[in-house]
């Protein structure tokens, strides 16, 4: 027997993440032998992910799983996959929606749906969810275009626009957009006390709380909340707690132990001049409809989720949430302030009570192939 087995393998760089696609033929069919193939090929666990393909981040430790449809209604089915580098563990709970926006293309470029200028619809059925977004992905000669002129923040240089719509993708995890029923809850918080939150379940459920009841300013600098060890405990209870209420958890350890990445939980503020981290840049307030910092496998992300931009795009849009409450959109488009820039998605919401319907939810992303060829594992 070979000492080495190798498995096909792309990697693409998709919104502001990095993943590895697989094909869902090209693993075994048994799940505990699958994820053991999987972190073989992340090299995994390891904090450097040294004898693998990871890049020892929670946005370059994703995988995308690709396979044949199992629904009419759509074209391909999708398993996102975040590689945990700490523990022998992939959350499966929820999906992601940057490396959704490298679904299309795969597809595309892989010959599983047929390629059709000068864009191609691809129905996306993500597993995880049983949910269907759609991408509308830019194809010239018969492959998925690379070369464009939208700019992504937090992505260097431009690329062909990919929009993903999520309409489809209300009640992601709960089957309610609202799940609790409410727009704003109180949790008590261990070491912290009571605070008012609003859970929203859209792409992925996120828990909502305001910048200013942490005493925050809402427009911290990554390093500064990763840096602080109190913070974190305080933000991963408040996630805790919500993953509990919404029965993805028994408490709020149990959602830490086996839920890491979801619900996430973000604390949101009023619009406000700041600096885009990796630039340099100065943000204006007159650029941005609120202004938001996302945690993500309990560190702060680096930019902003693609489902994230989804779900807070949708609060926005429900009278009564936190969301609302700091938002100053006038129209259907919310422009969205995060640590490296600023995105836009467009919403339509139609709302009565608790009684919640997602319209339009979409946004811009693009996406590329880096490489493809084989990973080697070992046996």
């Amino acid at each position: 027997m070979e000492e080495q087995s190798r498995i096909r393998t792309a990697i693409l760089r998709a919104g502001t993440s990095k993943g590895i696609f697989l094909m869902e033929n090209d693993l075994s069919s048994d799940q505990v032998e699958r994820d053991r193939e999987i972190l073989a090929i992340f090299g995994s666990p390891d904090v450097r992910q040294i004898d693998g393909l990871g890049g020892a981040d929670p946005l370059t430790s994703k995988v995308a799983i690709i396979g044949p449809t199992s629904r009419e209604d759509a074209d391909v089915d999708y398993t996102f996959g975040q590689v945990s580098y700490t523990a022998a563990m992939i959350d499966y709970s929820g999906n992601c929606g940057n490396i959704s926006s490298g679904v299309g293309p795969f597809a595309v470029d892989e010959g599983l749906v047929r390629a059709v200028e000068p864009i191609t619809k691809v129905r996306i059925h993500n597993t995880n969810t049983d949910k269907i977004l759609v991408a509308e992905v830019p194809v010239k000669n018969g492959k998925a275009q690379v070369v464009g002129d939208y700019k992504v923040a937090g992505v260097p240089g431009t690329g062909a626009m990919i929009m993903l719509d999520f309409a489809g993708t209300a009640g992601a995890a709960t089957n309610k957009v609202l799940p609790t029923g409410k727009t704003v809850d109180v949790l008590d918080v261990d070491g912290f006390g009571k605070i008012q939150a609003s859970i929203v379940d859209v792409a992925n459920p996120m828990v909502f709380v305001r910048a200013k009841d942490l005493g925050l300013t809402g427009i911290e600098t990554p390093a500064e909340i990763s840096g602080n060890k109190k913070m974190l405990a305080i933000l991963e209870q408040i996630r805790g707690q919500a993953a509990a209420m919404i029965g993805m958890a028994k408490d709020p350890a149990d959602a830490l132990q086996n839920s890491p990445a979801f619900p996430m939980v973000a604390f949101v503020s009023e619009p406000q001049d700041y600096t885009d981290f990796t630039t340099g840049k100065k943000i204006s307030q007159e650029h941005v409809d609120l202004v938001s910092r996302l945690m993500y496998m309990q560190v702060m992300h680096k930019t902003y989720a693609g489902t994230g931009t989804t779900c807070t795009g949708a609060a926005a849009k429900i009278p009564g949430t936190l969301v609302h409450e700091v938002c100053y959109s006038q129209n259907s488009w919310v422009r969205i302030g995060h640590p490296a820039g600023v995105i836009n998605i467009e919403v339509e919401v139609e709302s009565q009570g608790d009684k919640v319907e997602i319209k339009r939810a979409a946004f811009g992303r693009t996406a590329r192939r880096i490489m493809d060829g084989y990973s080697y594992i070992v046996r």
